[in-house]
């Protein structure tokens, strides 16, 4: 009969060898029980996948975006029913009923900036890029608060909001307030030309019977979105963090996993700040997925049983959110 970690690497297997690979985390009552590197960061030079590795988060980021806001406004400096226009004043009128609280929830209405980019572009967009897109469409989806729908525009602006009532940029600001109170020491904002990402998985996509670099695409510069590099080690910190007020206060930790919004997506009940929510009671599951050209990542916290799954992967497919539930099964 096998053993519990031969069933899980039997799970990874697809993720193991000359193939862009993965990082697999399991947190049992704070206490990391699975914390093993599949396959390659890099497969042109053959570096190994370890728990070090830093892959790129893409939309698991949102949940650092929404904590920033929360230590802001746990600081007095703004508030979650601010005006977003209060903060960047350049939005158009239908921007006016829009608060912090609604780009927080996805309930904001906002044009998916995605959707009005110029086909072709030079360089990539950044959080400043997306205001602009923004500032051209007097036009909302549905009245602030009255639907859901998920926006990367918005939190592209909540990173602007933090850079403007903290004084600092984005980047610093999670770096001074999060990361490094943390102990996440290699976790970051990456910035092209600015900073550095050590031991950094590259994103692949599947290419005949191989393997093609991609990436970045002309969005992965947008940092409030998804433009945060981390690893399971690093990320084992930062569940720590979530399981008491080290960083976030009772209220604020309260408000980023309540159900702010229905939503109709799978495996989706409501939506937080920065967090997906599915179930209830014991079997309540607080969750983020993060997919962006080259990375498909999950976590999975189930704060009740005290059981935490964070799976990174470098590559374009599949999703591995179905993959860490059947792992999570073996620890329940």
């Amino acid at each position: 009969m096998q053993s519990t970690a031969e069933r899980v690497d039997s799970m990874m297997a697809a993720y193991d060898g000359q193939v862009p690979g993965a990082a697999l985390l399991v947190v049992r009552d704070g206490v990391p029980v699975v914390r093993k590197g599949y396959g390659l960061a890099d497969l042109e030079r053959g570096i190994a996948v370890g728990p070090d590795t830093n892959f790129r988060l893409a939309s698991v980021s949102k949940q650092f975006t929404a904590a920033a806001i929360l230590l802001l406004a746990q600081d007095g400096a703004l508030s979650l029913d601010d005006p977003v226009r209060r903060w960047l004043p350049s939005l158009p009128a239908a921007a006016d009923g829009i608060t912090v609280h609604h780009l927080l929830s996805h309930t904001s209405g906002l044009v998916d900036y995605e959707d009005v980019m110029p086909d072709a572009i030079e360089g990539q967009l950044h959080d400043a890029d997306v205001l602009r897109l923004l500032e051209t469409q007097d036009r909302l989806y549905f009245a602030p608060g009255s639907d859901y729908r998920y926006s990367n525009s918005g939190y592209a602006l909540l990173a602007l909001v933090v850079g403007r009532a903290s004084g600092q940029d984005f980047a610093t600001f999670l770096r001074d307030r999060i990361f490094r109170p943390l102990g996440m020491d290699n976790t970051l904002a990456f910035e092209d030309g600015v900073s550095t990402v050590p031991r950094r998985a590259y994103g692949y996509s599947a290419s005949g019977d191989g393997w093609t670099r991609t990436d970045q695409s002309s969005t992965s510069a947008v940092l409030g979105d998804g433009g945060i590099y981390s690893s399971i080690d690093d990320l084992a910190k930062w569940d720590a963090a979530l399981r008491d007020d080290r960083l976030l206060s009772d209220a604020s930790r309260a408000l980023a996993f309540t159900a702010h919004t229905a939503t109709d997506e799978a495996n989706v009940d409501g939506y937080g700040y920065g967090w997906r929510l599915h179930g209830e009671g014991a079997d309540r599951l607080l969750w983020h997925s993060g997919e962006t050209i080259g990375f498909r990542n999950v976590i999975l916290r189930w704060p009740e049983k005290g059981l935490t799954v964070v799976l990174l992967t470098n590559r374009n497919d599949p999703e591995p959110y179905a993959l860490a539930r059947r792992i999570a099964a073996e620890f329940q």
